[in-house]
């Protein structure tokens, strides 16, 4: 199934978005309903909040005193705190139950407000952020809600601040106009990129690429998204993972590059590669078929045209692309990897004569119906620079880095 977190400030519109999803046939889980079926009468979450705070936050016949529980920890951090330490896990037992009963093919969509004060961003295929300025939420909370000025400003600043959650945002869909804008932003969200991800994902295959290469200019953007795919793989095959890089032309700043990230994993061996093959998968990275192989260097035997072993996986995402290299750790072909990409960071003259090759090569194969023939004639450029990149290892030191 594809899982996506969607969050926001209080006040954002995340119900309005989530009654959206369901009617586009989503299982949405909201976690503000867990949260208060977690404390109702007679369940253990409503008498470990009762043992925690004193009887003042029950009401007359025994349930939560909602009002008065909110004045308690909004004014106390440390109080919110303690409060969240016994509902969170509460409401995370339960959506998994939920989703559990979702079909391999089902987009779930948990609406989940402090997804990323909580650290849940890796658990997702993606996280979904709806936006909006902070004095349009406190007027939707005093208007809609007859809350005050400062009880809406302590509830939003209970949360993370906007730039926050923007960076933890694989989307960010903007409210602050009518509902109908916000909501065209979810139907296109649904059908161009949702849709098409949960059918990859069931499949087991990656998106489709077609086209020929396209250099685009650098985009600030791309280190924080491989930043967010490295944490999302890290989790899914746990302790497995020695390293997860951003390497290729996007992990270079200011190198214009095809708009696909290069990642990768460092493992122990191709056998704990082929071991976490369905692990990648299912976090969205199926494993291309066929085996792959590098060409590489050892950097001293003079051994110049080796090959050496990886596994390649790719986005089933069609809307982020992403080639995933599984390699062993501190094998020629990782460290080539590493090398490469600080040699190019290192240095410009190198940094801007590789720009040219690549716009030159791309211009050539701009008719191409794909990338391959692109990619393989990037490979002589490759191997003509390895000598000049290993006496840039001999003379800098260089040393590739230990697990991360």
């Amino acid at each position: 199934m594809l899982s996506i977190g969607l969050t926001g400030g209080i006040a954002s519109g995340k119900s309005l978005l989530s009654a959206r999803f369901r009617e586009l046939g989503a299982v949405v889980i909201d976690a503000d309903q867990l949260a208060r079926d977690v404390v109702a009468p007679g369940t253990p979450g409503l008498a470990a909040v009762a043992a925690e705070f004193g009887p003042a936050v029950l009401a007359g016949n025994g349930s939560l005193d909602r009002p008065a529980l909110g004045a308690v920890v909004f004014a106390d951090p440390d109080k919110l705190k303690a409060l969240n330490a016994i509902v969170h896990p509460l409401v995370r037992a339960a959506a998994a139950a939920l989703k559990q009963g979702a079909g391999p093919g089902a987009v779930v969509v948990q609406d989940i407000p402090l997804l990323v004060e909580t650290g849940q961003e890796a658990s997702f295929h993606l996280v979904v952020v709806v936006d909006a300025p902070a004095a349009v939420r406190r007027e939707r909370m005093v208007s809609r809600r007859g809350m005050s000025v400062a009880d809406a400003d302590a509830r939003m600043a209970a949360q993370l601040g906007d730039e926050q959650r923007r960076a933890a945002a694989d989307v960010v869909l903007s409210n602050t106009g009518m509902p109908e804008e916000v909501l065209a932003q979810v139907d296109v969200l649904w059908h161009q990129r949702l849709v098409p991800f949960a059918r990859n994902l069931a499949a087991g295959v990656p998106a489709p690429t077609a086209g020929p290469p396209v250099i685009v200019e650098p985009d600030s953007a791309w280190p924080a998204q491989a930043a967010r795919l490295a944490g999302r793989i890290r989790h899914a095959v746990g302790s497995s993972a020695l390293g997860v890089d951003h390497i290729g032309s996007t992990s270079v700043p200011g190198l214009a590059a095809k708009d696909v990230l290069d990642l990768q994993l460092r493992v122990h061996s191709l056998a704990a590669a082929d071991a976490v093959a369905d692990e990648l998968a299912g976090a969205g990275f199926p494993r291309r078929a066929g085996e792959w192989w590098d060409t590489g260097h050892d950097f001293g035997g003079g051994h110049t045209g080796e090959r050496w072993a990886k596994r390649l996986h790719n986005a089933a995402d069609p809307g982020r692309p992403v080639n995933l290299h599984v390699r062993v750790d501190g094998s020629p072909g990782a460290v080539l990897a590493l090398a490469f990409r600080d040699w190019l960071r290192a240095d410009t003259h190198v940094r801007l004569r590789y720009e040219s090759f690549k716009r030159g090569l791309a211009a050539e194969h701009s008719a191409d119906a794909t990338t391959a023939a692109y990619a393989d004639a990037k490979e002589p450029w490759f191997a003509a620079a390895l000598p000049e990149l290993a006496a840039w290892m001999s003379a800098t030191g260089w040393a590739a880095p230990g697990r991360q």
